[in-house]
């Protein structure tokens, strides 16, 4: 029972903080989250490279310490394609620089309603095409996103196979926004304990991105995909977020695809919980690296 208080307490607060950052003027919204990705991740310990890919701002988080280069993390931020930035997320960028001792590159690909789909997707190409003229080769990236940036980083995916190219050594989706549709039971089951995410939410960002366009687009909603052929694949969500069931229908997609997969639900978590200064974003955030290390190995 005092468990189940303290887990609430915690709900509550995340939801009355998350509640400090939103905001439908979506200017607002974006203003709000670089201010916390600047405050949360004043270190010495990291360096932020800037750098322009055409005309997409990116950048590399580095530790400052000896660390591997043969490899690269490029991770794809969320926002409900809206919003984020990879200012906000350095949140999660600087915590798997830390955890993994290797550069992670993000980027900020052009947002919706300005630029609705697939203006994402292609510039998520554009930076994959960037890195392997800087000499990477496909087999060196790890592609890791989460919620919006994990639908992203399952559309690049996606769009990579369908051209032949060479895929990704893995990836790692956090949360991830896999079903515009919105069909999952988590949407009802989920629906009073989320303390991030509700539907009117989730529905303005549909409408923002993909208003006009076919739902059930893979490229739109990645769980739709065919998944055959997918390099290792991790998969976190919290146990308290509606869109739970994106990860669990996602997980078993890859499963009935032959795909190397592991799913790890968080108990009492919520949507993209690793951006939080909990123990449980400590632990997810050492899976993760456990995971890239032995795909790199």
């Amino acid at each position: 029972m005092e468990k189940e208080k303290r887990n609430q307490r915690m709900l509550h607060l995340v939801k009355r903080a998350h509640g400090l950052v939103e905001n439908k003027d979506l200017e607002k919204h974006r203003q709000s989250q670089d201010a916390i990705g600047s405050i949360m991740t004043n270190t010495k310990a990291l360096t932020y490279h800037e750098l322009e890919i055409g005309h997409i701002h990116a950048e590399i988080v580095s530790v400052n310490r000896t660390h591997m280069k043969k490899y690269i993390i490029l991770h794809c931020h969320g926002g409900g394609y809206s919003t984020g930035s990879k200012v906000y997320a350095r949140t999660l960028t600087s915590k798997l620089a830390e955890s993994t001792s290797m550069d992670v590159i993000c980027f900020d690909y052009r947002l919706a309603p300005e630029h609705p789909y697939p203006a994402a997707t292609e510039d998520a190409m554009q930076v994959w095409d960037y890195l392997m003229l800087k000499g990477y080769g496909a087999r060196d990236i790890i592609v890791t996103g989460d919620s919006a940036g994990g639908n992203l980083a399952l559309s690049l995916v996606l769009k990579l196979k369908e051209q032949g190219r060479i895929l990704p050594r893995g990836l790692v989706l956090m949360s991830a926004w896999t079903d515009l549709t919105s069909s999952g039971k988590s949407f009802q089951t989920k629906a009073e304990v989320d303390p991030v995410l509700n539907k009117e939410y989730i529905d303005r960002m549909i409408q923002a991105y993909a208003e006009g366009q076919d739902l059930k687009n893979p490229y739109i909603s990645p769980l739709y995909g065919d998944f055959t052929g997918f390099p290792p694949v991790y998969i976190q969500a919290g146990e308290n977020e509606i869109l739970l069931s994106d990860s669990i229908r996602l997980h078993r997609a890859f499963v009935d695809a032959n795909v190397s997969v592991k799913l790890d639900v968080y108990p009492g978590m919520w949507h993209v919980f690793q951006m939080s200064p909990v123990k449980a974003a400590k632990s997810a955030m050492e899976k993760n690296a456990e995971f890239i290390y032995d795909i790199c190995r």
